[in-house]
């Protein structure tokens, strides 16, 4: 077997493909540095929260929810949202899929990523045309909803609301959260 000279790889696929089938932990790359995710109980309840108000109507729109991977190409970005709300044909094939594939992305904060979902992440989730992110921020008590992406950024911005009060979103979801107890 011939190898290939070190300037032909891509660092960006070698760095995705090492995470996806080299790394024992699930991780996530932000702007090329490898975080491990590390999500507290309390940011799980949090997440279940939103899971449990969503589940009806993700069902009615044929779709499915989960923590999966989202590819950033171009860049040296692997999310794992807390929450990603995606067409269920769309999960068949069992890879990463693209933010403007899904239909919502939920971060909630933890005290080890809340810089990246509040700073990087909106401006990275927007860029790739996320159509929602549902920003559940713990440290301050608040909830932002990002919406209409753009590659300068989202143009509509819902927020931050304290816990608490309800955060409406659009159609598809035309529904009410209640963000009390997140």
């Amino acid at each position: 077997m011939t190898a290939l000279p070190y300037d032909s790889v891509d660092p960006e696929q070698a760095l995705k493909y090492a995470i996806q089938h080299h790394v024992s932990e699930r991780v996530q790359i932000v702007e090329g540095i490898v975080e491990p995710l590390a999500s507290g109980w309390d940011d799980e309840a949090a997440a279940s929260r939103l899971r449990s108000q969503l589940n009806d109507r993700v069902r009615a729109l044929d779709c499915v929810m989960g923590a999966g991977d989202l590819d950033l190409p171009g860049s040296s970005n692997w999310f794992v949202p807390d929450v990603a709300v995606v067409p269920a044909p769309l999960t068949r094939d069992g890879g990463a899929l693209l933010p403007e594939q899904t239909l919502l992305v939920v971060e909630v904060t933890s005290e080890a990523d809340g810089d990246t979902d509040r700073v990087v992440k909106p401006r990275r989730y927007a860029e790739y045309g996320a159509p929602l992110y549902l920003l559940v921020d713990r440290r301050y008590g608040t909830c932002t909803l990002f919406a209409e992406p753009g590659p300068s950024g989202y143009a509509r911005t819902l927020g931050p609301l304290p816990f608490g009060t309800p955060v409406d979103l659009p159609e598809p979801f035309g529904l009410r959260l209640d963000t009390s107890g997140l």
